[in-house]
């Protein structure tokens, strides 16, 4: 079964599909591998290709297609806005196993939508139509999107909606923030609910999905075919399982305390490199630790802590303390 047979497959199923998102330098390789331990996502996004015409395709996240350890389908995302490049790189990923190329409209970091890639592409929906119809004919697996409501307000997902429609994106996954909002609360999910509605391909709905509980709750809210989870997943690489098992109506399974530890034990040593300094180790882990607060009943303690660690030794200290209450 090929990547694009396997991802219609899981897509035909009544539960909803289960994505991972793309955070750059968070889920990569070996954090996907560690995702997969846990009962991982249906599908998984790489990191953004950066594509610009001197671009070529990255090798650590070309990686994560090459020697995909996840036995699932890649979708293979691409950040940019020079139609050529985009093509070119379009090509090459499919040289891959790959079940689709993405086109990044949301990414909300400064230094990504004030080149006008990512999130800074909504403030141009003539532009990304150019580069909606160049890369729909370039696209032979499936071609999705992912993009957030708007730059700085939610009217851009409108007019993007029809643009989808007649390009014949085959998935489309909607952040309900605009870039602006960046991760503050807020999700719109009756504007993913809207848009959903005048889409006829698949809907994944990305944002603030952090329990089983949320899953349930944003799917019945917006009808949407799937869901795409980020932050949710890595301070807890049980969720994918956790929601299946109730949409199921099964009692999701919580792990217990000294469960949450061995994973964080698990996450260090899947995201650092062996052999480079402690310091750099610890600082490399700290990404994914960021994303634990929330849900602890000290949140602020925790980060300031773990933030002020330099070794393992006492950073899996400050761990224990606080994830063992």
């Amino acid at each position: 079964m090929n990547p694009v047979q396997h991802l219609d497959r899981l897509l035909a199923r009544p539960e909803p599909l289960l994505a991972l998102a793309p955070m750059q330098d968070v889920t990569d390789l070996g954090f996907w591998r560690l995702m997969a331990r846990h009962g991982g996502a249906d599908v998984y996004y790489t990191e953004y290709f950066r594509v610009h015409p001197d671009s070529h395709l990255e090798k650590d996240i070309l990686a994560s297609i090459t020697h995909n350890p996840t036995g699932r389908p890649v979708v293979a995302q691409m950040i940019g806005n020079d139609i050529p490049s985009l093509v070119r790189n379009a090509n090459e990923l499919q040289q891959h196993a790959v079940a689709a190329i993405d086109l990044n409209l949301g990414c909300p970091a400064p230094i990504v939508y004030k080149k006008c890639a990512g999130g800074g592409l909504l403030r141009d929906v003539p532009r990304i139509e150019g580069i909606l119809g160049a890369l729909r004919e370039a696209v032979r697996v499936k071609f999705t999107v992912k993009t957030r409501l708007g730059f700085d307000d939610t009217e851009a997902i409108d007019a993007l909606v029809p643009l989808f429609v007649k390009h014949g994106v085959d998935l489309v996954t909607i952040h309900g923030r605009t870039v602006t909002q960046m991760y503050r609360d807020g999700v719109r999910y009756d504007l993913i609910a809207k848009a959903r509605a005048g889409i006829p391909c698949p809907v994944l709905a990305n944002g603030n999905i952090g329990s089983h509980d949320d899953a349930a709750s944003v799917v019945r809210q917006t009808g949407v075919q799937g869901l795409m989870l980020g932050r949710g997943a890595i301070r807890n690489p049980w969720i994918f399982d956790q929601i299946r098992q109730h949409f199921r109506g099964e009692t999701a399974r919580q792990p217990s305390a000294g469960e949450r530890l061995a994973y964080v034990e698990e996450l260090y040593e899947a995201v650092t490199t062996p052999g480079t300094r402690e310091l750099d180790q610890v600082n490399r882990i700290k990404k994914h630790l960021n994303f634990f607060g929330e849900g602890m009943d000290d949140p602020q303690d925790f980060l300031n802590e773990m933030r002020r660690c330099t070794t393992r030794a006492g950073l899996m200290e400050v761990c224990e303390r606080h994830l063992k209450v």
